[in-house]
């Protein structure tokens, strides 16, 4: 793995764990990530949080940056928000998130 890579960790809805290889020097966030991958994250709205199409769970102890207003305000509309809820969008691929693990929200 390069000095630039770190570590995502996907759980799709079908519940199977997808190990990640992302790259923190090309400007990318977790709703990319998924779509690089394949994986079944619309991000509709092209990751200017306005669609939940990307909500996910955080499910690792990882610090997130406090979600913007726009952020909050699209997971009040969404469907199965939980106190973890986040727009994948909003999380930037960064050192920080090294080994993070995520499960996508089910598709509304």
């Amino acid at each position: 793995m390069s000095d630039n890579t770190i570590t995502v960790y996907i759980i799709d809805r079908d519940g199977k764990k997808h190990e990640l290889e992302a790259p923190t020097d090309m400007n990318m966030n977790i709703m990319e990530l998924c779509k690089s991958y394949e994986l079944p994250v619309e991000g509709t709205c092209g990751g200017m949080a306005m669609c939940a199409s990307c909500q996910c769970y955080l499910e690792s102890d990882h610090e997130l940056d406090e979600q913007s207003d726009d952020e909050l305000d699209m997971l009040d509309q969404a469907f199965f928000v939980e106190d973890n809820s986040r727009l994948g969008c909003q999380i930037p691929i960064t050192e920080d998130i090294d080994g993070i693990t995520l499960r996508l929200a089910p598709a509304s």
